[in-house]
């Protein structure tokens, strides 16, 4: 097959999928932007890229291109090098100033794939993947300031990724290296489907340019301004926010009580008389007591932590049933 087995048919590939992977980046900044500007907002994008099959055939969509994309830079690089030396790209001619980023774009792209890598750690791997792993159960969430952190809430791994001095650092210079690899990788990509003609290259290279430029900026921006954010406590402390927790966490807490309820009514149905009533009652709590403390107990500290202004009739009433299970234990215990 051509797009395999010949120079330009790979360099095909290498353009159709930098084509997508800089779609995909450009969709990203302006997610960024919307956790900026309206924060609520953010999280609800995030719900809606959650583990939904859509989401997830569209990340794995995404990674095929990056692997195929990095397979096919080595393979290129491996053949230009056997070829031509050290050269990186087949082409006749280099304008002057994308020469430094043209001998390094493996290199470049490397670094690119190292920071991603920190970003994928920071982000999805507490997000949409503990999403599917945990089966919705919040005691297998991610801990933020030692409570359990929905994956659904972008903003709380923004709280705590951009909490941290080495965040920014890492992510601006994986900025530059995305500019220098974007810039370059344009013209390349341009130069490789036929757009190399003297008249157009040049206005193509200049949008491109101005393209990665805006985006590279608009990134070094939202990291600067998420970890002033972030040391501020802003994604903790502000009001809609912690609304916003709360309605999940008081979802949590009514799911927990209906179980409770349900259970318990289950365990002591077939009670005939008060006796026989105390005896599934303290034999339920025995076997499911402490079930459902542990289970408010996450409940309660991500009140804590993410919402403790939010007035929510369910979390009150759900810390009302762990206070009573918690009393009953302690009087069996002690009797």
């Amino acid at each position: 097959m051509w797009l395999t087995s010949s120079s330009i048919g790979r360099k095909f590939v290498m353009a159709l999928t930098g084509i997508c992977l800089v779609l995909f980046v450009t969709f990203h900044v302006l997610m960024n932007s919307v956790a900026l500007l309206w924060p609520a907002a953010y999280n609800s994008i995030c719900e809606f890229l959650g583990a939904n099959w859509y989401a997830l055939v569209a990340s794995i969509g995404l990674a095929v291109l990056f692997i195929i994309h990095i397979i096919y830079a080595v393979w290129l690089t491996v053949q230009n090098r056997a070829a031509r030396g050290s050269d990186r790209y087949a082409v006749t001619s280099r304008p002057p100033q994308v020469e430094w980023s043209s001998k390094n774009m493996l290199v470049l792209g490397f670094v690119v794939v190292a920071f991603l890598i920190v970003h994928l750690i920071q982000f999805w791997a507490k997000m949409q993947l503990t999403e599917i792993l945990s089966e919705g159960n919040p005691a297998a969430f991610t801990e933020i300031d030692g409570a359990a952190a929905a994956p659904a809430f972008g903003t709380l791994f923004l709280q705590e990724a951009f909490s941290c001095i080495w965040t920014p650092i890492i992510y601006i210079v994986g900025f530059i290296a995305l500019w220098f690899h974007m810039t370059h990788g344009f013209w390349s990509m341009l130069h490789s489907v036929g757009w190399d003609n003297n008249h157009w290259l040049p206005r193509l290279k200049c949008i491109a340019n101005w393209w990665t430029s805006i985006v590279v900026l608009l990134f070094v921006a939202q990291a600067v301004l998420f970890t002033v954010q972030a040391n501020n406590k802003f994604f903790l402390n502000d009001p809609a926010l912690q609304d916003q927790y709360a309605e999940y966490w008081g979802e949590q807490a009514e799911e927990t009580l209906t179980e409770f309820n349900t259970t318990f009514a289950n365990a002591v149905k077939d009670a005939k008389d008060q006796a026989t009533f105390a005896t599934a009652q303290q034999n339920f709590i025995n076997q499911y007591g402490q079930q459902f403390i542990d289970r408010i107990n996450v409940i309660d500290k991500a009140r804590e932590t993410m919402c403790p202004d939010a007035v929510s009739e369910p979390l009150n009433q759900a810390k009302g049933l762990k206070e009573q299970l918690e009393m009953y234990m302690q009087q069996n215990s002690n009797n």
